[in-house]
């Protein structure tokens, strides 16, 4: 097994990183086309324009929409969990572990607030089905020092950082300890604690925010990077472009995690764009970038530290496209059955399940058996019932809490709409719930 700085050379030497690594094209004065530097070849000149030096042609030559061979996905484990050749960053038997451990806890957590929220006890909920390994595995690479821009797909990086099931269930519930004081939907989960931005359901809007942190921590000389995770969807926005821009210009140190599970809701990637994915943006903007599979936790636990290494030693932004398949529906309030067929879905849940996948790797390493995966399995079904019901039954944030955190000293009208807030709820009780403090 390779550590993180030979797989880093590899790539270099595999992707041509090294003569990417030169080619960081610097603004430069142009020059007047009259002072062309003559080539010895007939009819061949050059200019110093921004940006470096160009050379004249005589053909009329077009750049290709698209190369012949679709970029590669770069990959560690076969969909047996067998080893494919030995270029990962070497795991630890107590990473992997608690790798696995949480990939789990993501998937039942899935499962069980899924069905809190179709028994009409929560709002709303999404899932992060068949993307654990992009959640656990990208956050596994990672220091608490980085700071994280997520989307609303995941809560394995908050999970790995020790927020706990129940600061989980009390988000959902927005209850009086929950940190975005019942200002959130569910699942909108934040933590300045462990340096976790909070979840925004509008698309994309914190792409550029991570760029302006990533700035941040490179002009106070942290050892430390940015990274922001997004859909296909997401990368349709114009936010992504422009974050892409403002990152390889300000050479910001960055990660951009894409995580392209093929759909946008029920708008598949075929209708978004025409180029070969996202990883080929990358390169248009001067960012270093990558395929990877989604669905194997050690090809992105590789990338992502490669990654990291890359960003912060070489002040760069490093572009990732993690391939996978959205198996649940997009959120609650979507039946992708509508727009997908059932069997596409089925043949990803079961063929290429990322928490399966992983499994018979620690297995085959003598790290896991079945009376450990019974036991994790019954032990975290236990806690999150557990956490559910006293999350369920705590008070819901004071009426006060609607108000305050915009103004140092509320305006009247503010403080007139939140008496008439508390008196509405005295003249109807039965309109709100029990456990609300007016």
């Amino acid at each position: 097994m390779w550590k993180s700085n030979t797989i880093f050379n590899h790539f270099k030497s595999r992707l041509n990183f090294s003569l990417l690594s030169s080619r960081r094209f610097a603004s430069t004065i142009a020059q007047n086309p009259s002072t062309f530097n003559s080539i010895p070849h007939a009819n061949q000149q050059v200019i110093d324009f921004p940006g470096g030096t160009v050379k004249f042609i005589p053909e009329m030559r077009f750049i290709s929409e698209s190369s012949q061979e679709r970029i590669p996905c770069y990959r560690v484990l076969d969909d047996d969990g067998q080893l494919l050749a030995n270029n990962f960053v070497q795991v630890s038997e107590e990473v992997a572990v608690r790798m696995y451990n949480n990939m789990v806890t993501l998937q039942i957590m899935d499962t069980i607030f899924y069905e809190v929220q179709r028994q009409g006890r929560i709002s709303f909920y999404a899932t992060t089905i068949g993307e654990e390994a992009i959640n656990i595995a990208s956050a596994a690479a990672l220091t608490m020092d980085d700071v994280i821009f997520p989307q609303y797909r995941e809560p394995g990086p908050l999970l790995w950082r020790g927020f706990t099931l129940q600061e989980i269930a009390n988000q959902c519930f927005s209850n009086k300890y929950d940190n975005g004081k019942g200002r959130q939907m569910p699942i909108h989960y934040g933590s300045n604690k462990h340096n976790y931005f909070t979840v925004a359901s509008t698309v994309a809007t914190q792409v550029p925010h991570a760029v302006g942190a990533a700035y941040s921590l490179k002009m106070d000389k942290k050892d430390a990077c940015s990274i922001t995770y997004f859909g296909d969807g997401g990368s349709s926005e114009g936010d992504f472009h422009a974050a892409l821009n403002f990152a390889a210009v300000m050479e910001a140190p960055v990660i951009f995690l894409c995580r392209n599970n093929g759909w946008a809701i029920s708008t598949p990637t075929s209708d978004q764009f025409r180029s070969d994915g996202v990883v080929v943006k990358g390169q248009a903007y001067g960012v270093r970038s990558i395929r990877v599979d989604g669905n194997d936790a050690l090809a992105i636990y590789s990338a992502v530290q490669a990654a990291r290494e890359m960003a912060i030693n070489e002040e760069r932004p490093v572009l990732i496209e993690a391939l996978t398949y959205r198996v649940g529906h997009h959120s609650t309030s979507d039946d992708s059955t509508k727009y997908r067929p059932t069997n596409e879905i089925e043949w990803w849940r079961l063929a290429q399940d990322p928490v399966a996948r992983f499994r018979k790797w620690i297995e085959r390493n003598g790290w896991w058996n079945d009376i450990a995966e019974s036991e994790l399995r019954n032990s975290l079904r236990q806690q999150l019932l557990h956490s559910i019901q006293v999350a369920e039954n705590l008070e819901k944030p004071p009426i006060a809490d609607i108000f305050n955190d915009v103004y140092d000293v509320p305006p009247s009208s503010l403080r007139e709409q939140e008496q008439w807030v508390k008196d509405t709820i005295k003249k109807h009780p039965l309109d709100y719930p029990e456990n609300i403090s007016a």
